[in-house]
């Protein structure tokens, strides 16, 4: 489905130039839930901007489902079936909660499709349906609206960047939920999530670990998740919170 390869990402700036990514290379198989993490200023988030058009590499190919995609822009990517849910989700003065969801889904969702999408995003859907997506809004609403619009358009690769970032404990588990709840009802998809939650890991199909703007590990979960347990990027305080929950 998705495939990096020899991924390079750098940019100039006042203390000189600086290799954000250095010949990153993976594949994102169809049907797989892949969890990126490792320590913050790795390069994940970097990824997840590359992999959704955000940004373009300095150098190297991105592949989506056979198709040289490097050079498309956001847009293209959306319609080929790429979503991307940011780590700090826009907030849209004048536009409705009901009618980001309508956007997002691509035809005229009824009120009772609209919902169904924030109910499974653990939001009471008559407190939100006609709210306005601005300043209003938490930042953990704001985040679990954008996972409702990701669901509302169901394409074959969401890519989520740090999804937990600002949602409560319930919340958070909810999230799982949701995740899990996607494996099952998107045929034909994948999952791709940057996070260092150890829950979240838990039910990933594959791991990635990036580190210095290397991938250091990458393999299925039972053989990559023993050596995180027990390090500050895989257990956060969320999870010990979850555990005595």
């Amino acid at each position: 489905m998705l495939e990096l390869k020899n991924i390079r990402f750098d940019v100039d700036d006042d203390a000189g130039h600086v290799d954000i990514l250095k010949e990153v290379s993976f594949a994102v198989p169809e049907n797989k839930f892949v969890v990126i993490t490792g320590p913050n200023g790795g390069g994940k988030s970097t990824i997840a901007k590359l992999i959704a058009g955000v940004r373009r590499p300095t150098g190297g190919q991105i592949l989506f489902d056979g198709q040289d995609i490097t050079d498309l822009d956001i847009t293209g990517r959306a319609r080929l079936g790429i979503s991307y849910a940011l780590q700090q989700p826009v907030r849209f003065k004048g536009i409705q909660v009901i009618d980001l969801l309508r956007i997002a889904a691509g035809r005229e969702l009824t009120v009772s499709e609209s919902c169904e999408y924030l109910s499974r995003v653990g939001l009471c859907a008559r407190d939100y349906i006609q709210r306005e997506v601005n300043a209003s809004l938490s930042g953990g609403e704001l985040k679990r609206i954008e996972i409702a619009t990701i669901l509302a358009r169901g394409t074959r690769l969401s890519v989520f960047d740090e999804p937990e970032a600002g949602i409560d404990l319930w919340s958070f588990q909810s999230l799982i939920r949701v995740f899990e709840d996607m494996r099952k009802s998107i045929e034909h998809s994948s999952i791709l999530v940057i996070s260092h939650q150890e829950r979240i890991l838990n039910i990933a199909d594959e791991i990635i670990v990036v580190a210095d703007g290397r991938i250091e590990k990458h393999g299925p979960r039972d053989e990559v998740l023993p050596s995180l347990i027990g390090t500050a990027s895989a257990m956060s305080s969320c999870d010990r919170l979850q555990e005595r929950s």
